[in-house]
């Protein structure tokens, strides 16, 4: 179960969607938290000014997102959207039945991070009004850090104190960095996906229309063929009518016939050959659709090419977080070492001054 107090958090939007999260093995494929379309709203907590959205399926929740200002709501398709949740170490995404209910949850996304940017920074005013001890005792340290008999006892651990904590911001900094390349990788592998699905069902199109031309192209061979017979078998009559033509004493009635029959056998082949002609054309037509599949396959190469490519980079870019960690933990250490040697020396100078100052009074 979660934590939701229904006496002091209210709901403000609520909407019907299918709920999906990404595959935490692959980090590319999307896996249904719901098997129907549920109910996600958005709640208010007044007493800690929290946004979050929940929705729940049968006895849990499927969805228990904390909204901070840094989170951003994307829309990938006409009906889809998803957003990033660090604290869950997971991406969410919503399916709208229609692209109107997309629209009005991507904005009531907007005025609620903006109203949890504002919440956020009104907490941070109250607590530095609550605490103006801190503004003043800040100056008192680096003073003290600064000041010379800290530098003359320790001079060379001063220094590595300095660049551990420069160093640690060039941590932050890569960390920051990375997290930004990991989501932009995660977007690209999405609308390449996408894009890999289109393709797919482009190519399965035309494999489809591929097979049908070429049934159509056996059939048109056999329908050459045919047509080739008959032309020879009308040929061959016409050869025969010919010396009919030619032998003597044939009435003037038979010449006539033979004339007509004549013409439309001519007519007759006039007619195939232009049927020939056609089926001829039509070839080329077959030779289109090879080549255009031609091309869909090589896109599709190139994108898995790509794919891989990008998987390659999230990997480097782990392992490079995974080594920021380790050597971040290794400076904290040090710093650590470093502040109780400080406190050792502190401790030293105190009894000696405490020696000195018997001395003096005797």
């Amino acid at each position: 179960m979660f934590p939701l107090h229904r006496e002091r958090e209210q709901p403000i939007f609520s909407a019907r969607a299918h709920v999906f999260q990404i595959d935490p093995a692959t980090k590319r494929n999307w896996l249904p938290a719901s098997k129907h379309a549920v109910t996600v709203s958005f709640f208010y907590d007044a007493s800690r000014s929290v946004y979050r959205i929940i929705s729940v399926g049968g006895t849990k929740a499927i969805i228990n997102s904390t909204i901070t200002p840094n989170m951003t709501f994307t829309k990938t398709s006409q009906k889809f959207g998803q957003w990033a949740d660090s604290r869950a170490n997971t991406v969410y995404g919503l399916g709208f039945s229609t692209e109107t209910q997309l629209q009005q949850f991507a904005e009531q996304f907007a005025e609620v991070k903006e109203a949890a940017r504002l919440a956020r920074e009104k907490s941070q005013e109250r607590f530095e009004l609550a605490n103006p001890a801190l503004n003043i005792a800040a100056p008192e340290l680096s003073e003290e850090r600064h000041s010379p008999p800290l530098l003359t006892v320790n001079g060379p651990g001063e220094e590595k104190l300095f660049r551990s904590k420069s160093a640690e911001v060039e941590l932050t900094a890569e960390k920051e960095r990375v997290k930004k390349m990991l989501s932009e990788g995660s977007m690209c592998e999405i609308n390449l996906e996408a894009e890999l699905f289109t393709l797919q069902d482009s190519n399965a199109k035309l494999v489809e229309a591929l097979q049908e031309a070429n049934s159509s192209v056996e059939t048109w061979k056999n329908q050459l063929e045919e047509y080739q017979e008959e032309t020879e078998r009308l040929k061959h009559q016409v050869a025969e009518l010919e010396a009919q033509l030619g032998r003597p004493a044939p009435s003037q009635t038979s010449k006539e016939e033979l004339s007509e029959s004549l013409e439309e056998l001519e007519a007759l082949l006039r007619d195939k050959d232009q049927e020939i002609h056609k089926l001829q054309s039509k070839k080329t037509d077959v030779g289109e659709l090879e080549k255009e599949r031609e091309e869909a396959m090589q896109r599709l190469q190139d994108l898995e090419r790509q794919n891989v490519e990008l998987e390659d980079r999230v990997q480097s870019a782990e392992q490079t977080l995974a080594s920021s960690r380790a050597e971040q933990q290794q400076n904290e250490a040090e710093v650590q070492r470093i502040i109780g040697v400080l406190d050792l020396k502190i401790c030293d100078l105190n009894h000696l001054r405490q020696s000195l100052a018997k001395l003096i009074d005797k």
